[in-house]
């Protein structure tokens, strides 16, 4: 079963889940990122990263994934879901690729999954989202611990990773995985802080054209792009309605120079988010958008994924788009 061991604010997530939940710096103090992971040893009783308890009677092998963080942490520990609801992100390249495409996919909207054929797919673990999954956990724990998890930044990416690497048996894997984006982050970051790069200004943007989100630097990516540039998005208040909601003519005092865009397109016929703002006389005076650095991303990698392989892989895109 799972408990709470220490009282935490819980993140309700919109849609991908990436709205900030507190205030924070407009850019956050970098330091400088340790290598090296500590030991960890298997275990079937850990303390996530946000202090809820998690206790199982054996390794967990078989796996239900409501959340792009355990799709990324499983690829990370060599696992293969028994069933997800993110089968986008899961056959993406970073994560499990084509192979992902034979996980099956768990049937309902996102936080009304069928819980009937979630248990179908007899799990030891489900792993969704918190504030939006916790309305399932009475029907979901009659057969499996439900355990919801959301990472505010890269270092709570890593706890959480090294706490399912000690549930699944494989906590020689998670130290591999973890000391080998730890390696590649501080690369990225002497990189940056060597360079022009780290003074550029960044922005990381979602919603529609009524209603723009900016991954601010209370949220995970906002949190790493912050490590790497200038990024002068912090959450506007602590109230989750607005925190991350941002007007055009605000993204235009603060001057980015790249912008990052993940739009949330649910047809054929929906339009991205640049796209919609084409058009806008005060879009257009961003200079980002005067200088034609202006990049539509993948949606679920960028907006959904949680762990460290669509972390590693933001960076790399991050790194190639923002100019030396």
């Amino acid at each position: 079963m799972t408990k709470l061991a220490t009282p935490v604010v819980l993140v309700a997530a919109a849609l991908l889940g990436a709205c900030a939940s507190a205030p924070a710096q407009e850019s956050p103090r970098v330091a400088e990122v340790v290598r090296t992971a500590a030991p960890l040893a298997n275990a079937l009783s850990v303390t996530d990263p946000h202090g809820q308890r998690i206790e199982l009677t054996g390794p967990a092998e078989r796996i239900v994934c409501l959340n792009g963080l355990c799709d990324d942490l499983a690829a990370d520990l060599g696992l293969t879901p028994v069933g997800t609801s993110n089968p986008v992100l899961i056959s993406h390249p970073a994560l499990l690729g084509d192979a992902g495409r034979a996980v099956p996919e768990v049937p309902g909207t996102f936080g009304g999954e069928d819980v009937e054929a979630i248990a179908g797919f007899k799990p030891d673990l489900v792993i969704g989202l918190p504030g939006v999954h916790d309305a399932l956990r009475p029907a979901i724990e009659k057969f499996a611990p439900l355990w919801t998890a959301d990472p505010a930044t890269w270092e709570e990416s890593v706890g959480y990773l090294r706490a399912l690497g000690a549930l699944t048996g494989r906590a020689d894997r998670a130290v591999r995985a973890e000391e080998e984006f730890r390696g590649r982050l501080a690369d990225a970051v002497a990189r940056t802080h060597g360079t022009a790069q780290a003074s550029t200004k960044v922005l990381l943007m979602y919603g529609s054209a009524d209603a723009v989100g900016v991954d601010t630097t209370a949220s995970l990516k906002g949190h790493l792009l912050g490590q790497l540039f200038t990024y002068p998005f912090p959450a506007k208040g602590t109230d989750l309605d607005t925190a991350s909601n941002y007007s055009v003519e605000e993204l235009l005092a603060r001057q980015p120079d790249v912008v990052f865009v993940y739009s949330l397109l649910f047809s054929t016929e929906d339009r991205t988010l640049s796209s919609q703002l084409a058009d806008n006389p005060v879009w257009q005076q961003i200079p980002a958008v005067r200088q034609e650095r202006v990049h539509e991303v993948h949606a679920k990698l960028w907006g959904s994924g949680r762990g460290l392989r669509s972390l590693a892989t933001v960076v790399d895109e991050a790194l190639a788009k923002v100019p030396a």
